[in-house]
């Protein structure tokens, strides 16, 4: 994700892995964490192995400005997992979609010396050289989702896997066309900014799914990740194909849109599948009046995660459930398909777009 928008594309995708076991396979066996609790009084985490109060850290904590709800997500899901912890000073710098204002924010949490740093940059080829000054004063950085080009740079990297949300996108509509007996399916795809890497390797785990049933995508094109273009692109797809079969979205924000327009020319004769995980796909999902059917998963709840990654890390403690004594250099979120049949266990996770 690196122009403004690739807030969007690491980002966008957002929403949902099999959150909860996520965020309980990095520290133990505290429940499952949920975005609403950043709103809600601080809860304690539980006694017991890594969940008992340590040493004291200071977690440093920059991310892009919360400019829509993939991002909002993020930041509230750091804030609560670090409300967990009696033994974790939360110190979040100011969210900017300035790369030099970042860069600067990075600066401070370096000059105050902070015990681990958590960053989702706005674009990791660019804060490339102020998360390796940290690295190297000897702060460990946990490189939250946009990924650093050097190694060096960072201790840990955490993230959604987007060409796992293409393949599983790919596997829902091939399987149930195969079901349907569709053998020559019109298939189309809504793309959020098609120049960026995250939007090629959605594409390209949505290609090779699709391929196992021998199926092509008729028509790709890009929305941009926003409202407006779903909106657009859609209402000229829908006039450009008279009969449908299924549609994939790569993102459930700019998904706002593309019901929109759906609606708006009145189609029906397709299912879709949305990107991300956002509560209010969910909530359509769950009322199962509409044509989106299923959304796969891009979880913000990554964000507390690597929160208490970072807390591991800085204590000196590695993952529970593994044998290894550190945590590990990288971990990459499995992309979960949320449809009626399971939507009840993901809603409490979901985002608000």
């Amino acid at each position: 994700m690196t122009e403004r928008v690739a807030r969007r594309g690491f980002l966008l995708g957002g929403a949902v892995i099999g959150a909860g076991a996520l965020v309980s396979a990095c520290t133990g066996n505290e429940p499952d964490a949920q975005p609403a609790a950043a709103e809600s009084a601080p809860v304690a985490a539980p006694a017991g192995g890594n969940d008992s109060p340590g040493d004291k850290v200071v977690i440093g904590f920059s991310a892009p400005a919360a400019d829509h709800g993939w991002i909002a997500a993020i930041a509230k899901n750091a804030e609560a997992a670090a409300r967990q912890y009696s033994d974790v000073e939360f110190k979040p710098v100011e969210p900017t979609n300035d790369i030099n204002a970042q860069i600067s924010a990075v600066e401070s949490l370096i000059a105050a010396k902070v015990s681990a740093l958590v960053i989702l940059p706005n674009d990791g080829q660019q804060l490339n050289q102020i998360a390796r000054q940290a690295s190297d004063a000897g702060i460990p950085v946990i490189n939250l989702d946009r990924v650093f080009p050097d190694k060096l740079s960072y201790r840990t990297w955490i993230g959604g896997d987007n060409y796992g949300m293409g393949v599983a996108a790919g596997h829902y509509i091939g399987r149930k066309l195969k079901d349907k007996g569709v053998s020559d399916p019109v298939i189309l795809e809504i793309q959020g900014i098609a120049t960026l890497p995250l939007t090629q390797d959605r594409s390209k785990g949505f290609d090779d799914a699709l391929k196992t049933y021998g199926f092509t995508v008729t028509a790709r094109q890009d929305a941009q990740f926003t409202v407006e273009s779903g909106t657009k692109v859609t209402s000229n797809l829908l006039q450009a194909h008279k009969k449908i079969d299924a549609i994939w979205n790569h993102d459930d924000d700019q998904g706002i849109g593309v019901l929109a327009a759906v609606k708006e020319a009145g189609r029906s004769e397709f299912f879709m599948v949305g990107g991300a995980g956002s509560a209010n796909a969910m909530r359509d999902i769950q009322a199962g009046n509409g044509v989106l059917e299923a959304t796969v998963t891009y979880s913000p709840t990554m964000a507390a995660s690597a929160i208490k990654l970072a807390r591991l890390i800085a204590q000196g403690k590695g993952m529970s459930d593994l044998l290894e004594n550190q945590v590990p250099q990288s971990i990459t979120l499995a992309s979960e398909t949320i449809t009626k049949d399971n939507v009840a266990q993901y809603l409490p996770l979901g985002f608000e777009s």
